[in-house]
């Protein structure tokens, strides 16, 4: 009965617009909303100074968190919409569809699992490289602006930078030409990830306390708050690829060593210390 009724208001949808106008327009608006509708509720907690679960004791200033939203509207509206409507062609020729019948569910869990093993090696050498002396110097130091990263900062970089790593994103999509359903389940999903590892803040309920090999806010804040020259943690979601190539070792020592002195510092059940 709920499928019926999607697939009516689906019908609905693709009747009364084209491909074109649902795969450009339709993207660009969906991302708006799933982005600042995810990203703002942290920058609330922020402000409100919330201290439970902030993976740092610093905040930023209201007019940095201006500056951010703001240049975020222009980049969006001149650098990823533009980019969108270019890419459209190769949907298209790729097979990109939006009409009845929707995709098994089967081949959406199919296709977005290799969406993000995709983005996940592209991203990887992409932000690796980026952090190579004279792309750091000129273009990913503007995402780095902000060492406190909040929800938003996640697509807050230099207009180079969004067409590089966008590309990531968009590469999986363009070359399986998915249904409409699928690419914008695909686009929430990855913009949900992005702006959660921004957050600046770890919750009980995180993903990656619950799904193995995902980064989230507490792997990818170790990244903003190092020199970009020893940072590391270049990984997008999951995190194989800095595993693989030995480019966390400086987060996982780091991590031992809180884990260490945790355990120094532990009392015993008679309320002293236990002896190293």
């Amino acid at each position: 009965m709920a499928s019926n009724a999607f697939e009516t208001y689906w019908k609905v949808l693709t009747d009364n617009f084209t491909d074109f106008q649902l795969a450009t327009i339709g993207s660009f608006l969906i991302h708006e909303c799933v982005f600042f509708m995810s990203g703002l509720p942290y920058l609330i907690l922020e402000n409100l100074n919330v201290r439970n679960y902030k993976l740092q004791k610093k905040s930023n200033p209201a007019s940095s968190q201006i500056k951010c939203i703001l240049k975020l509207l222009m980049y969006h509206c001149l650098v990823n919409l533009p980019m969108i409507m270019a890419s459209y062609p190769v949907f298209k020729y790729m097979g990109f569809r939006s009409t009845l019948p929707l995709p098994h569910w089967s081949t959406i869990v199919t296709q977005i699992v290799s969406y993000f093993l995709i983005e996940d090696f592209v991203f990887y050498w992409g932000h690796r490289a980026l952090h190579s002396k004279w792309l750091y110097q000129n273009v990913h130091c503007v995402h780095h602006e902000y060492a406190t990263p909040f929800g938003l900062t996640s697509e807050y970089a230099h207009p180079a930078e969004i067409l590089f790593l966008g590309f990531a994103t968009i590469l999986g999509p363009a070359l399986t030409g998915p249904h409409l359903l699928t690419l914008w389940l695909w686009m929430s999903l990855r913009v949900l990830e992005t702006v959660e590892a921004h957050s600046g803040f770890e919750f009980p309920w995180s993903p990656s306390r619950f799904i193995p090999l995902y980064g989230g806010a507490e792997y990818h804040d170790y990244h903003h708050r190092c020199v970009y020259t020893d940072s590391g943690n270049y990984s997008s979601t999951f995190i194989y690829m800095d595993w693989i190539f030995g480019t966390d070792k400086n987060y996982r020592r780091m991590k031992a060593l809180k884990a260490g002195s945790a355990k120094d510092e532990a009392p015993t059940t008679n309320g002293t210390k236990k002896d190293s």
